[in-house]
């Protein structure tokens, strides 16, 4: 099966699912595609994300929020081989992690909002969760979702909906072929797409 690229998911979607823009790929060319396994951890705690890489199924991706607190490393070297090790597919953070060289050189794709050496607690008493609703300012993540990320963020996309979009995305990439084509032949995209003249004002009228 092909794999979805973000932004050909979010447009055949009906600009569906993006994630925060801030969170990506902690390494250029990691890709990720999987049912999402969602994760609430306790602000600057990552014990709930320790339970879910030792409970979440082959190939779940695991979607991580954690209370709002991004500046802490929720995740580094040690628990990413964790989670490769288990054939989970993926994580998507949102909030930071560390390590940096040694999970580019994995093979375990991390997306998140950046880096930060600052640890994390382990305490089980803060509010925590797995398998729960996760509320993005976009979209609502639930698990069993479709999540796909690339160079470009992350967009998730409800598991009703995910054939659908396959289908769409398809079509979508035949259609932008053939616009390379007509732009290489001298059109230009106001041709391509039959865009409208600029109305009202015009910059150095």
């Amino acid at each position: 099966m092909t794999p979805l690229a973000t932004a050909t998911a979010h447009e055949a979607s009906g600009q569906y699912g993006p994630l925060p823009s801030g969170i990506k790929p902690v390494a250029r060319g990691m890709r990720v595609e999987g049912p999402a396994f969602t994760v609430l951890c306790g602000q600057r705690d990552n014990l709930a994300l320790h339970h879910a890489i030792a409970s979440a199924p082959h190939g779940a991706v695991l979607v991580v929020q954690t209370g709002g607190w991004y500046d802490a490393g929720y995740l580094g070297d040690i628990m990413a081989r964790a989670a490769a090790a288990r054939g989970l597919g993926g994580l998507v953070l949102d909030a930071c992690v560390r390590d940096l060289a040694d999970l580019a050189a994995g093979d375990f794709p991390v997306f998140a909002r950046g880096l930060s050496i600052r640890g994390t607690t382990k305490d089980p008493l803060l509010p925590a969760a797995l398998g729960v609703r996760l509320r993005f300012p976009e979209v609502d993540v639930d698990p069993g979702d479709l999540v796909v990320g690339d160079d470009d963020g992350v967009v998730v996309l409800a598991a009703a909906m995910a054939d659908d979009v396959r289908r769409l995305s398809a079509a979508r990439e035949e259609s932008e072929a053939e616009i390379r084509g007509r732009l290489d032949a001298g059109e230009t995209t106001l041709e391509v797409y039959a865009l409208p003249d600029l109305g009202g004002a015009r910059l150095g009228a």
